[in-house]
């Protein structure tokens, strides 16, 4: 066992190849013990991979890890957790059709003395484990019926259920709700306290600043800088480091002509949640979509474009009703709808990059009927380098992408498709602050062209820096459309929970 002023983690001269290229390359550093250390970088930087290295998902090609003062020479994710390595991974890892306490106990059952499965003990104890984590699950429900917020609420009190020592957390507040991060960083604070140490993984810098200790930086897989203390560093710099540049501008401007309706929605109702929603969207324009997590974003959504089933309502397309049932029908009126979750709705993860992109748009590739491979591989390399997406060829299949690049090929499906009202739910979930930007750009883009987006997010400023009107939803209803700039993040709190006009914004 290490002494009080040994790192717990250390790093030492770690590469690793995939197809040929360097996912790290020798990489060395190490993790203070009782710390929040914040690991940084780019989408593709490296930071995944060294993760699962330290797990015992990949081996590495070279180099050593230390744990404790002790080298993990042979090691797999049962090992480092018997050590007391804990891992909230971006993407999560549990069973749709079990319950939520038995993907909690999942490979570590609480049995009876008669060896069968004590299921009301492991509710009682996932009930136990989720007051004091401060939040609210049920232990009997099935996962596959939980928003992805929630999936990933699940995950986190599964990992704190098995008492880790060190805890790294990827992405885990990419769901969450402005409540449920601040729960959350109560719960890191706390086990801080207690002697847990943290790699904390996230391309929010107002997170890094408000949880983090001190960080180190990776880009395109080579260990870049350590920064003893982010609550002190200018956000400016940190970001210059990660992306190798300076971020003049985070939102670019707009230059949108805004025209007629081309869009509306009236009475939209569904048969769980979503109540008497009306809107519409113009030529030019992005209407941002806000509100608390589960205040029935992403039902609407997912009711225009045909995912769930409506009960009462109308769409208008160039004042012209539409018809649309399914998801098909969707597409075939000019609707792109990019998923909140793309691992399990907006990607074959186990087809290729190519394959993907073209997936909605197989008569853009035909040549007398006939698929055309030229044409397909010209088009989706047009997309990939639009979209500066990294791998190291279009055959790649979309499981081996890191988050933020999978999401990039969702992307691209949609802009292939050419549609002309485009839905993004969570559009840069998992995208590093360098992408973001030319996120914001595509977006700019597509309304300059004439095309309506509509943009569902969870980040205030992300909203506020898209949008040019806001819809503010509550409960499964629009509540309040505010304009853009005349909105705060405060106005749009207030509506989101509760507030109305004639009380003080």
């Amino acid at each position: 066992m290490a002494g009080e002023g040994c790192p717990i983690v250390e790093f030492r001269h770690i590469s690793k190849m995939f197809s040929g290229v360097y996912a790290l390359e020798d990489v060395s550093f190490s993790v203070k013990r009782g710390t929040v250390h914040c690991l940084l970088g780019e989408n593709g930087a490296g930071k995944s991979t060294l993760i699962k290295i330290l797990t015992g998902v990949l081996k590495e090609d070279s180099g050593s890890v230390f744990f404790d003062g002790e080298e993990l020479k042979d090691r797999d994710i049962w090992i480092t957790r018997r050590k007391g390595i804990g891992t909230v991974f971006q993407e999560n890892s549990l069973v749709p059709h079990l319950s939520v306490s038995e993907n909690v106990f999942l490979t570590r059952e609480i049995r009876k003395r008669s060896g069968v499965l004590d299921f009301e003990k492991m509710k009682s104890e996932t009930l136990r484990w989720s007051k004091e984590l401060g939040v609210t699950l049920d232990p009997s429900a099935k996962v596959k019926d939980l928003s992805v917020a929630e999936q990933q609420i699940v995950e986190i009190v599964k990992m704190f259920s098995q008492n880790p020592k060190f805890v790294i957390l990827d992405e885990p507040t990419s769901s969450l709700s402005d409540k449920e991060i601040e729960n959350l960083f109560s719960i890191i604070n706390t086990m801080k306290e207690k002697g847990v140490t943290f790699i904390y993984i996230s391309h929010r810098m107002e997170e890094i600043k408000e949880i983090g200790d001190d960080a180190s930086i990776l880009r395109d897989g080579k260990y870049i800088t350590y920064i003893e203390d982010v609550k002190t560093m200018d956000m400016n710099e940190i970001i210059s480091y990660v992306v190798g540049r300076p971020l003049v501008q985070i939102y670019p401007e707009r230059h949108a002509k805004i025209g007629d309706v081309c869009f509306a929605v009236e009475g939209l109702a569904d048969n769980t949640f979503v109540k008497d929603v009306s809107f519409n969207v113009r030529r030019g324009e992005v209407l941002g979509f806000s509100g608390l997590v589960g205040s029935g974003r992403t039902e609407t959504a997912k009711a225009i474009f045909g995912v769930s089933k409506k009960k009462n309502g109308k769409i208008f397309k160039d004042g012209k009703e539409i018809k649309i049932k399914n998801p098909t029908d969707a597409i075939n009126h000019g609707l792109g709808f990019l998923t909140e979750n793309r691992k399990e709705e907006g990607l074959f993860l186990n087809k290729s990059v190519s394959w993907n992109t073209v997936a909605a748009s197989l008569d853009k590739i035909k040549t007398n009927g006939i698929l055309s491979k030229g044409k397909e591989r010209s088009e989706v390399n047009k997309y990939v380098e639009k979209l500066k997406i990294k791998l190291p060829s279009i055959d790649r299949a979309v499981k081996y992408l890191s988050g933020g690049n999978q999401q990039k090929v969702v992307f691209a499906k949609w802009l292939m498709r050419g549609s002309c009202i485009y839905i993004f739910d969570e559009p840069t979930r998992g995208i590093d602050v360098g992408a973001k930007t030319e996120v914001y750009k595509i977006i700019n883009s597509l309304a300059e062209e004439g095309n309506a987006v509509i943009v569902i997010s969870s980040e205030l400023p992300e909203i506020l820096g898209v949008s040019d009107r806001i819809a503010v939803f509550r409960e499964g209803r629009l509540v309040k459309f505010l304009d853009a700039k005349d909105a705060t993040q405060e106005k749009i709190m207030f509506y989101a929970m509760g507030g109305k006009d004639n009380e003080t914004a």
